[in-house]
C-alpha cells in the first residue's frame, strides 16, 4: 500500500474554537492525520467570535448565514467557483465532505468536475431532528435528500453499527464504521475539583447529577429534567448540573429554577465539572454516536443512557454503567432505580468505566480513516465506488 502522506481537504460547518461533538470529533481526526504527517486543510463559514488559534491547519474561510434555531451559528453558502479555482491551483488528494448543506454540495461538484475524489460524513440526524422542531412532516424530505447526497460520494462514514444500518436502511450506499476515541489524558477522574460539588452543594449522601451537550430540543431534554428530579427526590442533598447552553436553556432554567446551568464550559474546566460529577445522566434518542457518554466514562462517572449508539458499544449493563431500552421512558427511570440501589458498588463500575475508556484510542480511529481513505482513491485492493 503506498504509504505516501495524504492531502486532505475537510469540509464543515464548525470547527474548533465552536465546540460541539461534530466539531470536536473533527479536530481529533484532523489533529490525529496533521501528527501523522498528512497536509490536512479545513473548508467552513466564518463563525461569530471564532478568531482564535486553528493549530496550524490551513483554513479557507466561505460565506454563511444563521443557522434557523442557533443563532451563534452559521451554515456555509454555495461557493463551487470559489472552491474550483482554489482546488484547480493546489489540489488536495481527496475532500472529506462532512456537511450535509449549499456547502457540502458545492464541494462535491466542484471535486466531480476536477476529478477529485469526495468522501462524506453522516455525524448528525438531521431527519430524526425535525420531528423535534416546527417542520415534522419533512422528515421524509429530509430524508430522502440525505440518501441523495450521500450517494453522491465514493463512501459515508458513520460513527456505530446502528447507524451503519439506519443508513443502508435509507439507501445509502458505501456506508464505512468509523468509531471514535476519546482524550483520557484530558477527561480523567483526577480532574474532580472539591470547590465545584461545595457550589453546587452536594450533601454526603447526595450526589451530582450532569448533563453535558447542546440545550436543544431534540436531547430529549424533558425526560433528563424529570430524571434530575427524580434523583434529587430520591437522594436529598443532590444536585443536578446543566453543562451547554443551546436554545432551551433559558425555558429549562425558568421552568426548573433548583437545577445548576453553567452554561459552555471548555477544555481543562469541562474536564473538571466531568470529574466533580457522579451520575451522568443521557436521554438524547438522536446521536449518530454520543462523545459525552466516553467523556464521562473517562471521567470516571456512572453513565445512564439509551441502549443505541455509543452506550450500546461501550457499556455492559451493571458493570460500567447502566443501558435502558431504547426510547423506553418506564426503562429509563428503572435504570435509575439500579444505578441508585448499587450505590455501593459506584466506585467499582466507575473503574471500569475508566478502563473502558482507556481503550478507546483516537490512533486507532485515524488509522482506520486513512486507510479508508486511500481505499476510495483506488489505492488498495477494496472496491472503490466511482462517484
Amino acid at each position: 500500500m503506498d504509504s505516501d502522506p495524504l492531502r486532505i481537504t475537510i469540509v464543515t460547518e464548525t470547527f474548533p474554537p465552536e465546540v460541539n461533538g461534530v466539531a470536536m470529533t473533527l479536530h481529533r481526526l484532523a489533529t490525529g492525520l496533521q501528527q501523522k504527517g498528512h497536509a490536512v486543510s479545513i473548508v467552513r463559514p466564518s463563525q461569530n467570535g471564532a478568531a482564535k488559534d486553528q493549530n496550524d491547519f490551513k483554513v479557507l474561510k466561505v460565506p454563511g448565514a444563521p443557522i434557523p434555531g442557533y443563532p451563534g451559528l452559521k451554515f456555509g453558502l454555495p461557493c463551487g467557483g470559489k472552491l474550483k479555482k482554489v482546488w484547480r491551483e493546489t489540489p488536495p488528494d481527496i475532500i472529506y465532505a462532512a456537511t450535509e448543506g449549499p456547502l457540502g454540495l458545492s464541494s462535491i461538484r466542484a471535486a466531480k468536475k476536477l476529478g477529485i475524489p469526495v468522501t462524506s460524513g453522516f455525524h448528525t440526524n438531521f431527519n430524526q431532528y425535525m420531528d423535534h422542531y416546527t417542520f415534522p412532516g419533512m422528515r421524509s424530505v429530509m430524508t430522502t435528500w440525505l440518501r441523495w447526497f450521500h450517494n453522491q460520494t465514493r463512501f459515508t462514514f458513520t460513527p456505530s453499527p446502528k447507524m451503519v444500518a439506519d443508513l443502508e436502511g435509507m439507501g445509502i450506499q458505501n456506508v464505512k464504521l468509523l468509531g471514535r476515541g476519546v482524550d483520557t489524558r484530558l477527561f480523567h477522574p483526577d480532574k474532580a475539583k472539591a470547590d465545584l460539588r461545595q457550589e453546587w452543594r452536594i450533601a454526603p449522601e447526595g450526589a451530582a447529577n450532569l448533563f453535558v451537550s447542546r440545550i436543544a430540543a431534540e436531547k430529549n431534554l424533558q425526560l433528563t429534567a424529570e430524571a434530575f428530579q427524580y434523583i434529587e427526590d430520591k437522594l436529598p442533598g443532590s444536585a443536578s448540573v446543566w453543562v451547554g447552553d443551546g436554545p432551551e436553556r433559558k425555558r429549562l432554567e425558568k421552568a426548573y429554577p433548583n437545577f445548576n446551568f453553567a452554561g459552555m464550559r471548555l477544555g481543562e474546566e469541562l474536564a473538571q465539572y466531568f470529574a466533580s460529577g457522579d451520575l451522568f445522566i443521557f436521554a438524547s434518542t438522536t446521536e449518530t454516536f454520543g462523545n459525552v457518554v466516553t467523556e464521562a466514562m473517562a471521567s470516571g462517572l456512572v453513565v445512564i443512557a439509551y441502549n443505541y449508539a455509543a452506550p450500546q458499544m461501550v457499556i455492559e449493563d451493571g458493570v460500567n454503567g447502566f443501558l435502558a431500552p431504547f426510547d423506553n421512558r418506564d426503562g429509563f427511570f428503572q435504570a435509575i432505580d439500579r444505578a441508585l440501589q448499587a450505590r455501593d458498588r459506584w466506585n467499582t463500575i466507575r473503574e471500569a468505566a475508566r478502563v473502558t475508556a482507556e481503550s478507546l484510542t483516537w490512533e486507532h480511529i485515524v488509522d482506520r480513516f486513512v486507510d479508508t481513505l486511500r481505499e476510495a482513491r483506488g489505492e488498495t485492493e477494496g472496491n472503490a465506488v466511482q462517484a
